[in-house]
């Protein structure tokens, strides 16, 4: 997901102020069984007085006696490995051992812990959390390696500049004297907190751009890590939600005799989503549910099937549209064109499918509440808590644990009193309608969140392109039909623009290919069915046009297809760097025997270049993906173990989606239930892949996402090489 991904400009290195007061006020507090409020410490050094609230263990770095180096993350793990990125910016600058780093989760305070790219949002998303933190972690690091030389310099009696660190180890050569991190740990904390230290020239890294092994594969592949669902409070329920089965329907009434007859369950309460059956046990609670009987009103809801949805898309991509773009005249364009193409591509609703269910813990206090939760935009969860329970932000403690998958789910928004509530909402809609007397542990099943929950929107695409007499194209015309995600929501103001969602059109309205003549609009639709970002948003579909497209037309042009991009990419150098890398290593001009075909894509997303070759064979209407060659430039790789599990997880994540999974409505009733018929990539389905990363010293970009785009279509385009048959939807079925 990316809440507001538009925001593409790099995070400004900060002030010395700014240091204080966004960043480096969490600079390194090196604390033995408690914590400092560094920042009123920070705050009073430069002279002003300390912002109010600001007292919650504020620092980014412990530091234990047993020298162990513990990093409070901002940001949330949900598989994708950015803590360890984080500590390795750390850990760089502090000069520390890498066998004694740690990592915690950040308590939720926005005024501390913000996400640089979203502004005063403490969140997880939109492949961000590399390139944000990227000075600040680093500044972390450096400043604290400063304040414990210091503190050496002044118990030693000697001139820091002669004093060295390496590993976790400071010593002074000329005496002979040495010390761990863990013995100065308490003069360092008193030493001002040092500004404008230099950071480490690339040259001199020994950790970042090294695969170095994650900080939390011990404890997730030994069973020690803990989720959300691993949460236990003395006297908790366990609460299961029984949601309208159309969606935009509303509870008109509800019988729960029976419900109550089941052993186990203790209370039934409706909320604004439907009504929630709380129980001692989950099995109790969804047995009763089981057993309750609800009558819905249904004047609102959405009763049309997909094909009917997909008809009233089709109609409206018949008409102007909002103006996402206008380049050149793309009319004029096609009018001198020599050969067209128009074509309609359609993709379809997809549910973001976590392997850990949707749930969270609240309980209510005298004095605030808490909640036990993995999730990824905290400071919005904090606002609805605080809403709905009628508490201030400040009453509201997060503690985040780890996620079992969340591919941009776990990044819900909605707003307290919007008829369709994400799980966080619910939650404390049960805890305040049960009036707090109980932790409540909320559980939505995965046929919960499959049959009920949020997806990528559906979308036509409506397009019309030619070439002109020398294989140039002439004009491209681009209509796009969807559901909005963020109208009508809080990122509403920051994400649309002259009334285009820049989440709809992304990927085409600002496409890297120099098409001179080309024209963007876009359709919002209205339909009851909730939308959310999944995994590269736009770009996930957005992508499997464009590029599907550009091999049309170089076939028209009667070109190679990677001859026929590099003329487009002739101004764009890394990404023309990236496509010729991918095509060689993928073999490109060697010749595959009949029945296989090789296609090429390319797509710029998060501010990251990836190109992919896949190689596929067709047996009648069987398509087998083979392999898979991927080029990445996301900057300094600062790991680059995890990037290439980064990619390697996309294209996991993609295929299934590729293939044949889609949700689709039967009379306003999704039909999709769980994996079963869901299907998740199995392990034998995932072909050979092979990852290539350009060597860069430019900052690191997004990579969390940016390895799903190019997936589809570069399938697409190896079918077509291989049988002569253009698809044009997805899943993509022969």
């Amino acid at each position: 997901m990316h809440p507001i991904h538009v925001k593409k400009t790099a995070a400004p290195a900060p002030s010395r102020r700014e240091f204080l007061i966004g960043a480096a006020a969490t600079v390194g507090v090196f604390v033995l069984g408690t914590y400092i409020p560094f920042t009123k410490r920070a705050f009073a050094q430069e002279g002003s007085g300390m912002a109010k609230g600001v007292y919650d263990p504020n620092v980014f770095l412990k530091i234990g006696a047993d020298n162990t180096v513990t990093l409070l993350s901002k940001h949330f793990d949900m598989g994708q490995g950015t803590p360890t990125g984080l500590a390795t910016m750390v850990a760089e600058e502090l000069e520390a051992d890498w066998s004694s780093m740690r990592i915690e989760f950040a308590p939720n305070n926005a005024k501390l812990y913000n996400n640089l790219a979203f502004g005063p949002v403490m969140g997880t998303g939109g492949s961000t959390a590399t390139t944000e933190a990227w000075e600040q972690m680093r500044q972390v690091g450096a400043a604290a390696r400063m304040m414990f030389v210091t503190a050496a310099a002044e118990q030693w009696q000697v001139p820091a500049a002669d004093i060295t660190v390496r590993k976790g180890v400071l010593r002074h050569a000329a005496s002979g004297k040495t010390a761990m991190f863990g013995e100065l740990a308490d003069a360092a904390m008193r030493v001002p907190v040092p500004t404008d230290v230099p950071l480490k020239a690339p040259k001199d890294w020994m950790l970042i751009g090294t695969k170095l092994p994650r900080l939390d594969s011990l404890d997730k592949t030994t069973g020690k890590a803990v989720y959300a669902l691993d949460i236990r409070r003395p006297g908790m329920l366990t609460a299961v939600v029984k949601h309208p089965e159309l969606f935009g329907a509303s509870v008109a009434s509800f019988d729960s005799t029976e419900t109550m007859k089941i052993d186990g369950v203790v209370e039934v309460v409706q909320i604004p989503t439907g009504v929630a059956v709380l129980a001692k046990d989950t099995w109790s609670a969804i047995r009763g549910r089981n057993m309750l009987k609800v009558t819905w009103e249904t004047s609102q809801a959405e009763t049309r099937s997909t094909a009917d949805i997909f008809a009233e898309y089709r109609d409206l991509a018949g008409k102007p549209g909002a103006q996402a773009l206008r380049r050149g005249d793309a009319t004029a364009g096609l009018q001198r064109a020599a050969k067209t193409i128009e074509a309609e591509f359609t993709v379809p609703y997809l549910t973001h499918a976590p392997m850990e269910p949707l749930n969270a813990t609240l309980e209510l206090r005298s004095d605030g509440a808490e909640m036990w939760s993995g999730c990824q935009l905290k400071t919005f969860d904090e606002a609805a808590l605080a809403t709905i329970l009628e508490l201030k932000p400040e009453q509201i403690k997060i503690h985040t644990l780890y996620g079992g998958g969340s591919f941009g789910r776990r990044g819900s928004f909605t707003q307290p009193g919007s008829p369709v509530g994400d799980w966080v909402i619910e939650l404390a809609g049960i805890v305040k309608a049960i009036k707090g007397r109980a932790p409540v542990h909320l559980v939505w099943t995965r046929e919960d969140d499959i049959k009920g929950g949020f997806y990528r929107p559906m979308a036509l695409h409506k397009v019309r392109a030619g070439v002109d007499a020398k294989g140039h194209i002439a004009g491209w015309q681009h209509t796009t039909v969807s559901k909005s995600i963020v109208m009508g929501t809080a990122f509403e103001p920051m994400v649309v623009k002259d009334g285009v969602d820049a989440t709809a059109v992304e990927g085409i309205a600002d496409t890297p290919y120099a098409i001179d003549a080309l024209s963007v609009d876009w359709h919002n639709v209205t339909t009851p069915v909730p939308v959310l970002w999944m995994r590269s948003v736009g770009h996930s579909h957005t992508a499997f046009v464009m590029e599907s497209m550009l091999d049309d037309l170089a076939h028209l042009a009667k070109k190679d297809p990677l001859a026929f991009r590099l003329g487009l990419l002739a101004q764009q150098p890394r990404a023309a760097a990236v496509v010729k890398l991918a095509a060689e290593k993928a073999g490109w001009t060697h010749a595959l025997p009949k029945g296989r075909g090789r296609g090429l894509a390319y797509h710029h997303s998060f501010n990251t270049r990836v190109a992919m070759v896949a190689e596929v064979s067709v047996k009648g209407k069987t398509i087998t993906v083979d392999r898979i060659v991927a080029a990445v430039d996301c900057g300094i790789a600062v790991n680059p173990d995890v990037i290439e599990a980064q990619i390697q997880g996309a294209i996991g994540f993609t295929l299934s989606a590729v293939l044949r999974n889609q949700i689709t409505l039967n009379k306003g009733m999704v039909e999709q239930n769980n994996f079963y018929d869901y299907e998740p990539t199995r392990m034998r389905e995932m072909p050979k892949v092979e990852v290539h990363i350009v060597k860069s010293v430019e900052r690191p970009t997004g990579i969390g996402e940016p390895g799903v785009p190019p997936v589809a279509p570069s399938i697409g385009n190896a079918i077509f090489a291989a049988t002569g048959k253009r698809l044009r939807h997805l899943p993509l079925t022969l």
